[in-house]
């Protein structure tokens, strides 16, 4: 039942950054320099996103109660009101109350300097999503929606949208085995439980560093790690570094096996398998996969192994590749790729397609968990403000590695005709700026920025009358739509040319591991899964004694779903070739893309929205045909 997650633009200003005079917008001069907090002595915590019992730890409690409190009530609502729309209103409004508070502590819990806070969010995730768990198998709330939807006279009354999103509810019940009898309802319940608390242990763990003796590295690489005392710790592959050791060395070293990892990945990976035939399915991934465009698992086309190319290599020869054909050298690019020249970039694209632009706002005391977290108020030329996004962009201490998009709450209208605004967080890892340089990125760094400001984008304005689905609230295969249409836009000379300016003057592999390990059970390791699936679908050979699997934290939120992002990139293709190629900036088509794709949500079928989007209803040959085609090939003849 429940499910988890007129302004005028302002004038250009001049600051003096880097110590040299250039001039950037606003919102390029809020990324562009290190953040300078007013002292906050005598200023009033706000709490978390202007919660006000979040200002502590222990406001988590207090606000899972009061989460809990209004659960109630709405549970007795449903369950004694007639059948009608306002049994969908009573419903959705149940589950907002559990997942604002549940999505903003599935945020805190990772993100959090302080372990104090962490541990707060915890425990109110499991508190939160142990009670949305038996919800999900609660009869008589089940019941009420049947008798609605079982009701031709009611149904009648219902529009489209108030119609979806009631069967979308029913749909979580029976997923959750509300059809089976009360002993095996219980024992669904306790699986998902033990889910969540293995979901969160492989998380924590694979965010977690590795670490090395000092001395087990080359001297002359041991800077380019953090250094621990006698040790180094490495938390990421450092995909980027031209040096070649040390990429090696990182993708050796972080990549190493953990036994307690593989075993507690083995156990979440069978507890999966154990609840889908429970509950009905011939596997974890058949159920995923249930209410998606793709509706079942399909076989992925297999690659040949590039044996000559090692994997440490791949992201960073990609980035060069795409330099060369430019011929331009790494070095000499990403002076002008800077964070504030790419988020005037998007600023500049958004404003041309959606008439939408951004604002930064100074954050109040409290209001952020980290002194580097940018607010960016996003606006509409004629509608005003639509919502918020916190930029949570540079690297820190214990902060996961990981580009994401986290819904704190949705966009939604309100009884009374409220509406409440839609508050986002993307989280990406790039180099912090410094009081000389600002933070530069690689080809790839502005790709996965544009990537995840698609999913703002989407949250932004897919405006609901059910926050249930509301922006990024849909399948999960169309949800990754507007954030991979959004890579194409990267790709684009012409958009890239508008703010491109000096500071100073193997996917397919992903998705067939996910559908391997989330079929039918094998014997053997995910490991040796792991070793075949890269072979047969990577291109690039296996390394002894690492495993990767344990850093694909994707298992977790994206359970045999990753092969969205494939389904997604299809899609997108099609969307760029036949409506932006020839005018990246044309309004029209801007307008036409918002209001046949991003306003819904998930409150239409996916596959619908698509078809209205292009005029046709794309065929398999068409999706196929789609992602063979090279995007370089899309921009060539323009």
């Amino acid at each position: 039942m429940l499910r988890r997650i007129r302004f005028d633009r302002p004038l250009k200003s001049s600051q003096i950054l880097f110590n040299r005079v250039t001039t950037w917008s606003p919102v390029g001069a809020a990324f562009n320099a290190p953040q300078h907090r007013r002292p906050e002595r005598l200023q009033k915590n706000v709490g978390l996103f202007g919660v006000p019992e979040l200002s502590s730890p222990a406001g988590f409690q207090v606000a899972r109660r009061e989460a809990l409190w209004e659960m109630e009530f709405l549970v007795k609502r449903v369950c004694t009101e007639p059948p009608g729309v306002g049994t969908v209103e009573a419903f959705d409004q149940l589950s907002d109350s559990l997942c604002k508070v549940a999505d903003l502590a599935d945020f805190i819990k990772i993100a959090h300097p302080d372990a104090a806070f962490r541990k707060s969010a915890e425990r109110t995730c499991v508190d939160v999503g142990t009670v949305v768990e038996k919800l999900n198998t609660n009869v008589e709330l089940y019941q009420s929606l049947k008798n609605l939807l079982d009701n031709k006279d009611v149904l009648a009354t219902l529009d489209p949208d108030t119609r979806r999103v009631a069967e979308l509810f029913v749909f979580d019940f029976e997923i959750s085995g509300i059809h089976l009898d009360e002993a095996k309802r219980r024992k669904a319940v306790s699986l998902n439980v033990k889910l969540l608390d293995l979901s969160h242990e492989f998380l924590h763990g694979s965010y977690l560093p590795s670490t090395v003796e000092k001395r087990s590295l080359p001297e002359h690489i041991r800077h380019c790690f953090s250094l621990d005392g006698n040790r180094i710790q490495i938390s990421g592959l450092h995909a980027d570094s031209p040096d070649e050791l040390v990429r090696e060395a990182a993708y050796r070293i972080f990549l190493y096996p953990n036994t307690d990892l593989l075993l507690c990945l083995d156990e979440l990976l069978a507890c999966r398998h154990e609840l889908a035939k429970l509950v009905g399915y011939e596997s974890f991934a058949h159920r995923a996969l249930k209410g998606t465009m793709a509706k079942t698992p399909g076989k992925q086309p297999c690659l040949s192994a590039l044996t000559d190319l090692m994997p440490w290599d791949h992201p960073y020869l990609s980035g060069v590749i795409r330099a060369e054909k430019c011929s331009i050298e790494p070095i000499q690019y990403s002076p002008y790729f800077s964070l504030g020249a790419c988020m005037e970039g998007l600023d500049m694209l958004f404003s041309q397609l959606l008439g939408v632009s951004f604002q930064a706002e100074e954050p109040q005391t409290g209001e952020v968990w980290s002194d580097e977290v940018r607010k960016l108020a996003v606006v509409h030329e004629t509608e005003g403000l639509l919502g918020y996004i916190y930029c949570d962009f540079f690297r820190r201490p214990n902060k996961p590695q990981q580009d994401c998009h986290f819904t704190i709450c949705g966009g939604w209208l309100k009884g009374g005709g409220r509406y409440q605004l839609p508050v986002v967080v993307l989280m990406l890892s790039l180099p912090p700026p410094t009081s000389r340089t600002p933070s530069l990125l690689t080809p790839c760094m502005m790709e996965n920025l544009f990537h995840e400001m698609g999913h703002a984008m989407h949250s932004m304005l897919g405006q609901t009358h059910y926050q249930h689905v509301s922006g990024t609230r849909c399948a999960t295969d169309f949800a990754e739509v507007p954030s991979v249409l959004m890579e194409f836009f990267a790709s684009d000379y012409r958009v890239v040319s508008q703010f491109a300016r000096h500071y100073e003057t193997g996917e397919v592999f992903y998705a067939a591991l996910d559908q391997v390990y989330h079929g039918e059970p094998q014997n053997r390791t995910t490991t040796d899964i792991l070793k075949e699936m890269q072979g047969k679908f990577y291109g690039l050979p296996y390394v002894h004694n690492t495993a990767w699997q344990l850093r694909f934290s994707h298992l977790v939120g994206y359970g045999a779903k990753y092969y969205s992002y494939l389904m997604s990139r299809a899609v997108a293709s099609m969307v760029w070739r036949q409506c932006f190629l020839k005018d990246p900036f044309n309004r029209a088509m801007g307008e036409h893309y918002r209001r046949e794709m991003l306003a819904h949500g998930g409150g239409k079928e996916p596959m619908l929205m698509v078809t209205e989007m292009l005029q046709k209803t794309p065929t398999i040959e068409d999706l196929v045909e789609a992602l063979v085609l090279d995007p370089e090939d899309f921009t060539s003849s323009v």
